[in-house]
């Protein structure tokens, strides 16, 4: 059996925050919204729980520092040394000043290189996937929220949801 859902369209973010507080407070259950630009605090409203790409931010730049200090020390300690500049070739830790540039970029490098695929995979986005928005609006100037049906009442729920400032209802089946 395919559960319904309800899209409810609100022309104001703020009137969108307001609503998504009321609908949760009436213990109704929100599947996605759909905004044109990020709303501040909407995660919050919704009571996502918060993200942990930072963390993996963080372990894919001390992987990328671990793979500059490698690749220096064998680079430039163990399998070529070379005398630049007078500086000894025999130490990687007296010549880490010089070295440090080049740990920076690395890290750099690696955090952001591999966010960019984890954030891609993490939101299932693909090269060649087909577009989920419910409603062209929600890229111009609308906000769309998808209430899950469940056993309430349709009519009364998009009573609630006219209360709550929604311009336009409408009742799909997923």
């Amino acid at each position: 059996m395919a559960s319904k859902v309800i899209h409810a369209l609100y022309t104001d973010d703020d009137l969108l925050l307001q609503a998504v507080r009321q609908v949760r407070e009436a213990r109704y259950r929100i599947g996605e919204i759909y905004t044109p630009f990020p709303v501040h605090g909407l995660d919050k409203a919704m009571g996502l729980a918060p993200t942990r790409l930072a963390i993996t931010s963080f372990l894919y730049g001390i992987v990328g520092l671990a793979v500059a200090i490698s690749m220096m020390n064998f680079i430039m300690i163990e399998d070529w040394p070379m005398d630049i500049g007078g500086k000894p070739s025999f130490s990687f830790l007296q010549n880490m000043p010089a070295f440090v540039p080049i740990m920076f970029e690395l890290t750099v490098f690696f955090a952001a290189h591999l966010m960019v695929f984890t954030f891609f995979m993490r939101s299932k986005l693909w090269p060649f996937k087909k577009a989920e928005n419910p409603d062209v609006r929600t890229t111009d100037d609308h906000f769309l929220m998808e209430v899950e049906l469940g056993n309430h009442d349709a009519n009364e729920l998009t009573r609630f949801l006219f209360d709550t400032g929604a311009s336009e209802i409408k009742i799909f089946n997923r």
